[in-house]
């Protein structure tokens, strides 16, 4: 009488080393992979990551912002310099101070605002303390109010 082997020859392999699940008691323990939490988790990660990638684009944005509302400030500054009345010779790397008289009309001075003594500023309104650069352009050192 020849025995038969109980174990279906379907349910066996040859390589149970290839096998996707422990195959014996004493076997790794074999978890399947969580896809949500993984998922999750890539997620996350990626908002963060482009999060803090955003942040640093508006930072940017905001100085360039900046930058350009200081150069549009220094082209309006430097019209009213050229159209005001300038009675005295300017040299380059000078500090200058521009002042709005009664009329409306600009006057460009060697007087700083706090400078003027008892009696004050003789003219309406001081608009910009400005130095002559080399290429005869005209840096705003400040403005009204920065005093």
């Amino acid at each position: 009488m020849s025995e038969e082997n109980p174990i279906d020859p379907d349910k066996i392999t040859e390589t149970p080393h290839n096998l996707p699940y422990a195959h014996h008691v004493g076997s790794a323990l074999v978890k399947p992979d969580d896809k949500g939490k993984l998922k999750s988790r890539a997620l996350s990660a990626m908002e963060k990551q482009t999060g803090d990638q955003l942040g640093i684009i508006k930072e940017q944005i905001e100085l360039l912002a900046e930058q350009a509302k200081k150069i549009q400030k220094r082209v309006e500054i430097s019209e009213r310099i050229y159209q005001a009345e300038i009675k005295l010779d300017t040299f380059i790397g000078h500090h200058y101070y521009l002042y709005e008289r009664e009329e409306g009309a600009n006057l460009l001075s060697m007087i700083a605002p706090e400078h003027w003594g008892r009696n004050g500023c003789p003219y309406v309104a001081f608009i910009a303390e400005v130095k002559l650069l080399s290429d005869h352009t005209w840096d705003v050192i400040r403005l009204d109010g920065e005093l």
